[in-house]
């Protein structure tokens, strides 16, 4: 199963790359599939690439289910 993670843009950097950061963990990706990304914002990560931005309220709320399913499986 592939998921794609909120990540909060904390740096924009050439060539539309980015870092994003969640819980303390830094993740370079790329940004060229977005519309003028922006520090701040989030965006939705999957393989290394940027699908989209989220507003706030939908990436804390993606980022606090992803957190129950991983606090709830042993494995993980």
């Amino acid at each position: 199963m592939c998921l794609a993670v909120p990540l909060l843009i904390t740096s924009l950097m050439p060539n539309d790359m980015a870092i994003g950061e969640h819980d303390q963990v830094r993740v370079e990706f790329s940004v060229a599939l977005l519309d003028n990304p922006k520090l701040g914002d989030f965006a939705l990560v999957h393989a290394g690439v940027a699908i989209e931005t989220l507003d706030t309220e939908s990436a804390l709320a993606t980022l606090a289910m992803l957190k129950e399913v991983v606090d709830g499986n042993p494995l993980l």
